[in-house]
């Protein structure tokens, strides 16, 4: 199976650690300016931060945020399984796009975990593109949007729901979970299933 994997969110904690920074800005620095909208992903629709404000979050932390974010447990042993049992992985990620420094954290940080892939695809904004050139089997996200989008498209989708995020409503291309171990569960059983017909 060839399996798409995106960075933030799903190999490295980085929303869950960028969003506790968000919070401790808002509150701290900004007095409280307030969260329109917890259920979205991007910072701009969650915050009423106008656009100094936003700039200021940015610049100071993503670099912050992403050189100590901890691995989500459970990625690692479960890359290294899904690589063992002669899977095809593949990074699409966004990394990168706005900062080219981000994307040179994350490369260094996976040489360092000694997890490595078959193909990488930083600074990608329409992970769709991707998907179909690379003719992906599934993909795991953790965006709402992305992962509904990509299903849409017919295109198998594992959603790494985090708590306070969106739920989707599950159908035969798209599966929601809440751990490495239930992501290999789904593709263990995928594969199973598969040489049962």
């Amino acid at each position: 199976m060839k399996i798409g994997i995106d960075v933030d969110g799903v190999i490295f904690d980085f929303e869950k650690e960028l969003r506790t920074k968000a919070e401790l800005y808002d509150l701290l620095v900004l007095n409280g300016t307030g969260v329109k909208d917890n259920s979205k992903f991007n910072l701009e629709e969650r915050y009423r931060w106008n656009k100094v404000d936003g700039e200021n979050f940015i610049n100071k932390y993503f670099i912050e945020v992403s050189k100590k974010v901890n691995i989500i447990p459970g990625a690692k042993e479960v890359i290294n399984l899904l690589e063992r049992d002669g899977h095809e992985l593949i990074i699409i990620s966004s990394r990168g796009y706005d900062n080219i420094e981000m994307q040179q954290i994350a490369e260094n940080r996976l040489k360092e975990e000694n997890l490595t892939f078959q193909k990488y695809y930083w600074k990608v904004l329409d992970k769709l593109n991707i998907c179909l050139k690379e003719q992906i089997d599934l993909m795991i996200d953790d965006n709402y949007e992305i992962c509904k989008r990509l299903s849409e498209m017919k295109i198998n989708t594992v959603y790494l729901r985090d708590v306070g995020k969106m739920k989707l409503e599950e159908n035969n291309y798209l599966k929601e979970v809440n751990s490495w171990g239930e992501i290999y569960r789904y593709i263990y059983n995928k594969r199973i299933n598969k040489y049962k017909k």
